[in-house]
């Protein structure tokens, strides 16, 4: 896609300026992995057995690791390196537990890593139409995010998305003994498999919101994770969880900085719970829902000013 500056009311070209080594695009994707994935960066070339490791870093709100790896050539399988990665982590999770607790100087203990949710992410400039299909299945912990350089000092980031097939990567090829393990312990949600909690009334009462939710920008992501439904522009700004007789939801802002004169925002900042934020609601109509989406709205623009 041909990118352009605007001076005035004329527009002049700006050229790609290509990658010339995978190090380069490693450094700037280690140097701001929280801006541009959300991730805290954890070791760069992690060693173990005969592998390397480009990146490790690690999802603090799914709490599970993420392998990435870079590429700047697209002649390699995304299927096959991506479950090698994978099996070799769940094939030594004491090892990355360890790198985590040296490089941050936590105590994370094997029961607080939701392995179920790992997955593998590949940067590069292009991916191939082969690779792009070849991600298109519904339980794939794979994902693809093309980065590309300007000459005007600009990044671009890309996730590849898929057109969401049902077809599961099991039914159209023979796991080897590498994919069957991480087939059985890695989960791939969909935000089908949330609405199965819900009765039809609620269902109906997550769609409508959802639907508020996505008009009040463009750029709004919804990403299922284990325990709810993540709505992202930079990161999550409001967190839904799906339930058999109410929806819960949680906004993403400290305790008072949210404006909510009728305080219908229950305070959590001192308890347990799956979302993220301070503020949680809970509703089974949708009496108040114009104005549950104000107070979300609200957390939205807060949250990106916040990362401008």
């Amino acid at each position: 896609m041909p990118i352009y500056k605007l001076t005035e009311s004329e527009i002049h070209f700006i050229e790609e300026q290509p990658f010339k080594l995978e190090k380069e695009i490693q450094n700037i994707c280690e140097h701001n992995i929280k801006k541009l994935l959300g991730f805290v960066f954890i070791k760069s070339e992690f060693r173990i057995n005969d592998f390397r490791i480009d990146s490790l870093a690690y999802d603090e709100k799914s709490k599970s690791f993420i392998i990435i790896e870079y590429k700047r050539d697209r002649n390699f399988s995304v299927i096959d390196q991506g479950y090698a990665y994978l099996s070799l982590m769940l094939n030594n999770k004491a090892d990355f537990i360890l790198e985590y607790n040296e490089s941050t100087g936590k105590s994370l203990k094997r029961t607080e890593v939701d392995w179920s949710q790992s997955k593998v992410v590949f940067i590069a400039p292009s991916f191939s139409n082969y690779q792009k299909e070849a991600i298109n299945f519904k339980d794939l912990p794979i994902e693809l995010w093309e980065i590309k350089r300007y000459s005007n000092n600009t990044i671009s980031f890309t996730q590849i998305v898929t057109k969401g097939s049902v077809e599961s990567i099991s039914t159209i090829t023979k796991p080897n003994d590498k994919m069957e393990q991480v087939i059985k312990e890695i989960k791939v949600y969909k935000e089908e498999d949330h609405l199965l909690n819900g009765s039809q009334e609620i269902v109906e009462l997550y769609q409508k919101l959802r639907n508020y939710i996505l008009e009040i920008a463009s750029d709004i992501e919804i990403k299922p994770k284990k325990l709810y439904l993540a709505f992202i522009n930079i990161t999550n700004f409001c967190d839904i969880s799906i339930l058999k007789k109410s929806l819960k939801i949680w906004i993403n802002l400290n305790y008072g900085e949210l404006s909510d004169p009728k305080n219908i925002g229950r305070n959590v900042s001192d308890i347990g719970h799956h979302g993220n934020g301070d503020y949680e609601i809970q509703i089974s109509d949708d009496e108040n829902l114009e104005y549950i989406t104000s107070l979300i709205k609200d957390a939205y623009n807060k949250i990106k000013g916040k990362n401008k």
